[in-house]
């Protein structure tokens, strides 16, 4: 965002004054009065800064910045007033969450060394949103794609419930997706401590031995404590430690954490794993969600139905035969991805990326690939879904698969 500047007051004498005395410095926008501001942070904006003046008709510069506050939070506010009580500047604190709060007549140099400020708390705040948004949602994607090669089928399985969850809290109306989305593609990290015969059975659904059970069981306190040890993660680290808790508490080994005192995330990515899991052992959609249904205290009801929700959003797919070479990202595998040695190369709903086709095309020229192969492609049309009868093992759709 370039550092561009705006001043709004209701007197154009005052305007011009900002403009002679600042515009060799900063890059200047002035609006007269509060509509035309809102006009120009809507139409002109984002603003690295907005200056207010406090008195003006129709709307104070409170309320006016409280406003630019709503529709672009990284702006930096700042207000001019005349009336230095302290109620006022508590309340443009409290409400507008002001930078700066000066009184007229103010001089040229405070006036300067103000903006200056805010240009730099600005710059602050763009460089926290830019850490968030690329340094670590690629520290995440790397995570992702190790967990890609070193373990295919947990990969596999993070990659289905991850369109999952996101299903589900959109049904819900969640309006932060980051961390559940996180939380859902990290949640196997904890499976490299499991053997791969263990992970076969699980994702089979068949009986594991009491000993491979109280492993299984460690794998979301793994992932925790690995994952907060990256810088702000700790809220996506308690999700995935409480990824297994049941809604009522029963099995939870003396944590008193059950019902809403749960994560609400965490509540939903329990949904999504033991839908994926009666999925997986080869259930359809409706079985799944009728046993989900019989298991009474296992799961937060409100999320059960949000899941049922989700079933009319899903997408259809057309299924096709392809191979490596005809490979492109956005593809969803519609079936596991097998060496010529039948290694497990890339699990059965993984999407395509750029990374995923070069390991293959790496494997098909030293090993051999399997081909051709079956992948789905969204299918463009309004149609909903027939829940009754598609099956995990064999499906026309995959339920709830979203672009990602």
């Amino acid at each position: 965002m370039p550092d561009k500047i705006l001043c709004v007051d209701d007197d154009l004498l005052i305007l011009e004054g900002y403009k002679r005395q600042l515009r060799k410095e900063f890059e200047l926008t002035t609006a007269v009065g509060p509509e035309q501001g809102m006009q120009m942070v809507m139409e002109q904006g984002p603003f690295a800064v907005v200056v207010s003046d406090l008195n003006m008709p129709g709307m104070n510069g409170i309320e006016f910045l409280t406003q630019v506050r709503t529709h672009e939070p990284d702006t930096v506010r700042m207000l001019l007033t005349g009336n230095a009580e302290l109620h006022t500047a508590i309340d443009a604190i409290n409400q507008g969450q002001i930078f700066r709060f000066l009184t007229k007549p103010c001089a040229a140099e405070t006036f300067t060394d103000a903006l200056r400020a805010g240009l730099a708390q600005h710059h602050l705040i763009t460089a926290e949103r830019e850490l968030l948004d690329h340094t670590l949602s690629g520290s995440i994607k790397v995570l992702s794609e190790v967990l890609a090669l070193v373990n295919p089928e947990a990969f596999g399985r993070s990659a289905r419930i991850t369109r999952y969850v996101e299903s589900i809290a959109e049904s819900l109306q969640v309006s932060e997706l980051w961390s559940i989305k996180t939380a859902a593609m990290l949640s196997q990290i904890g499976c490299v401590i499991l053997p791969e015969s263990v992970l076969k059975k699980m994702y089979k659904g068949e009986h594991l031995t009491e000993e491979e059970s109280q492993l299984l069981k460690q794998h979301p306190f793994v992932a925790c404590e690995l994952i907060t040890k990256i810088p702000r993660m700790k809220q996506v680290a308690e999700i995935i430690k409480f990824q297994d808790a049941y809604y009522d508490g029963v099995g939870s080994s003396g944590d008193p954490h059950k019902g809403n005192t749960i994560p609400m995330e965490a509540r939903i990515l329990k949904v999504a794993l033991d839908f994926d899991a009666l999925e997986s052992s080869g259930k359809s959609k409706t079985e799944a969600f009728d046993e989900m249904k019989r298991r009474k205290g296992w799961y937060d009801p409100s999320i059960v139905d949000a899941l049922k929700a989700a079933f009319v959003k899903e997408i259809k797919y057309d299924v096709k035969t392809t191979v490596v070479a005809d490979m492109h990202e956005g593809m969803i595998l519609g079936e596991d991805l097998l060496s010529s040695q039948q290694v497990l190369l890339a699990s059965k709903g993984q999407q395509v990326t750029q990374s995923m086709m070069l390991r293959i095309q790496s494997f098909r020229k030293s090993i051999g690939v399997r081909e051709p192969f079956m992948v789905l492609l969204p299918m463009k049309t309004d149609d909903h879904v027939d829940l009754t009868h598609s099956r995990a093992s064999s499906p026309p759709i995959i339920p709830m698969l979203k672009a990602s």
